[in-house]
């Protein structure tokens, strides 16, 4: 029986969709194939203890199999969820990635710590300027907003309201993202992880700031960092709900809001042409 504790099993239960009863987008043939490479037949008696869906086969193979074999099949399942959400240009929710790997790591028996802490700190302590607002790809009428949500946002990170300076953040990079796509539509409709509906790329004011990240990552408008580092910033719009706040177990705190200010200013300066 593994040590995952009921707490861990939620985040695995969010980000595989079992609430369904499904696991992510396996089917039972596929899902099958998928247990037969470790040697379990997850269709067998011993994983019906909770019922027949796949969800419940999951329930129990977790229930029931060592911290070893659940923490490598887990493992290789967060590659899956992330792989599906690049390809179907839908945002991964990096928050609960992130924690879900670190139970992983526990039940494999590695350092919970991860190298990414390191480079996030290198990240963080790097100079980056904020460009004149007039270098970057937004409509002069935007200009003074723009202007105006980057000195709230300094003095909401100066004041510990972390929560504003996310959303702050987070609009600004959308504004001037969205107009990126505007200027150079071809670029950003033609990307492998344009967002795309009944075989046609999005309108860009229907894509979020993850799509649009991801896309001017993959033209090469914004460097690799940007998309690192920028999973506080990536889905700003759902916390502004509290409930799905609650759900994603987002609690930004004076870290998080300095590495999306951060992110911020990397961003613009990639946009504005004048980061190194």
């Amino acid at each position: 029986m593994s040590s995952l504790k009921d707490i861990e099993k939620r985040y695995f239960e969010k980000l595989f969709g079992m609430s369904s009863g499904y696991v992510l987008d396996f089917t039972n043939a596929t899902f099958g194939e998928f247990f037969r490479r470790y040697n379990v037949n997850i269709h067998g008696p011993k994983y019906r203890t909770f019922g027949t869906s796949k969800a419940k086969k999951l329930r129990a193979f977790w229930e029931s199999e060592s911290d070893q074999l659940v923490g490598t099949v887990l493992s290789e399942m967060l590659g899956s969820y992330q792989a599906n959400c690049e390809l179907n240009g839908q945002s991964v929710n990096m928050v609960l990635l992130e924690r879900a790997r670190r139970i992983v790591d526990r039940l494999n028996g590695g350092p919970v710590a991860h190298d990414s802490a390191g480079r996030e700190s290198e990240f963080l302590d790097r100079e980056f300027s904020i460009p004149r607002i007039h270098k970057l790809p937004i409509d002069t009428q935007v200009v003074p907003i723009v202007e105006a949500r980057l000195n709230e946002a300094r003095v909401a990170l100066r004041a510990g309201t972390h929560l504003s300076v996310i959303f702050l953040c987070g609009s600004v990079l959308e504004a001037v993202l969205l107009g990126s796509a505007q200027q150079s539509p071809a670029k950003f409709n033609q990307a492998t992880a344009t967002p795309t509906k009944d075989g046609s790329p999005k309108r860009f004011h229907e894509w979020t700031l993850a799509q649009l990240i991801n896309v001017a990552c993959e033209i090469g408008i914004l460097k690799l960092d940007i998309k690192k580092f920028s999973h506080g910033l990536r889905d700003f719009r759902n916390y502004i709900h509290p409930y799905e706040q609650l759900v994603s177990g987002f609690t930004p705190d004076e870290h998080t809001a300095k590495v999306c200010f951060q992110v911020l200013k990397a961003a613009l300066a990639d946009l504005a042409g004048e980061r190194q």
